[in-house]
């Protein structure tokens, strides 16, 4: 089940609240024959920095073996969403619980229990491909920690590069060793920030299938993107989020309003109507501020 909408919580460790929505969007749960208890949880969860709400209330519900995708243009809220879930952010309202851990109180204990590719992140400048993955599988606690290194660098096509140090990597090749990094224990949770920046078709496509794969195989994603494709080759189900509001979340086909309407007419039916409708109240602003 995800749920997107507000509430009324305030977590006691900020003192100021946020405006919760009064917009319910509600999505029924996959058919699963017995209530499960979801991966990732999250009621009211909403982020600000003084003033500005970078990201407002949301409940959201993931379960096992889905392939769930949040999707938004640029400074839509996307990388603060997955930030709050992984904990690399508090929360200034609301709980988070992933894997039944709580991400506030226990970050370290969720970080090593799931993997996580963030945006725009390199691995360590001074360590080579082979090195950083070393490092990652020992941390791991892997067996087999050589086979597993070497079994990634040759998928990724790193084996030239396995003694270069990351610095002197091209941008696709850094990638390709974050990628790694998250994979190579084959986490039960992976969440994803624009995972495939920088990346060339080819790879795009391999990454692609291992990642399905791994849903098939009983492995649960939580994707981040601007890239619509995805969602519709990829994702069982999706939100659209724009100026840290959700906008609509569902299905890919439950989200369009007849069967021509493509995924990205839908896009910007939502998104380009809250861009207009924020252009429409900028411009009332200035004018009542003319007055």
């Amino acid at each position: 089940m995800v749920g997107l909408h507000g509430g009324s919580r305030v977590h006691r460790c900020f003192p100021y609240p946020l405006q919760a929505s009064n917009e319910n969007h509600r999505v029924a749960p996959p058919s699963m024959g017995e209530e499960r208890k979801p991966l990732v949880r999250a009621v009211d969860m909403g982020k600000r920095y003084g003033d500005f709400v970078a990201l407002h209330p949301l409940n959201v519900e993931v379960h096992s073996g889905e392939f769930f995708g949040v999707f938004g243009p640029n400074g839509a809220g996307k990388s603060t969403f997955i930030k709050l879930l992984t904990g690399q952010l508090r929360p200034s309202i609301g709980q988070i619980e992933i894997l039944g851990i709580d991400a506030e109180d226990s970050p370290q204990k969720l970080k090593a229990n799931i993997g996580i590719v963030p945006e725009s992140e390199s691995p360590p400048s001074f360590l080579t491909p082979a090195e950083f993955l070393q490092f990652v599988a020992r941390l791991r606690g892997l067996d087999n920690l050589e086979q597993n290194v070497e079994h990634w660098l040759d998928w990724f096509g790193l084996q030239e590069k396995r003694d270069t140090m990351c610095k002197d990597l091209s941008k696709g090749q850094r990638q390709k060793v974050m990628l790694a990094s998250a994979f190579i224990h084959k986490p039960k949770l992976l969440f994803l920030d624009e995972p495939f920046a920088n990346l060339d078709p080819i790879y795009q496509r391999k990454c692609r299938e291992w990642l399905l794969d791994h849903v098939k195989d009983g492995g649960t994603i939580f994707l981040c993107s601007h890239v619509l494709e995805m969602a519709e080759r990829m994702c069982n189900r999706m939100a659209i989020i724009n100026n840290g509001k959700v906008l609509a979340a569902g299905t890919v086909t439950g989200l369009k309003e007849n069967e021509s309407e493509t995924l990205e007419d839908v896009f910007i039916r939502l998104v380009g109507h809250s861009i207009e409708e924020a252009e429409r109240n900028n411009e009332e602003g200035v004018s009542n501020e003319e007055e």
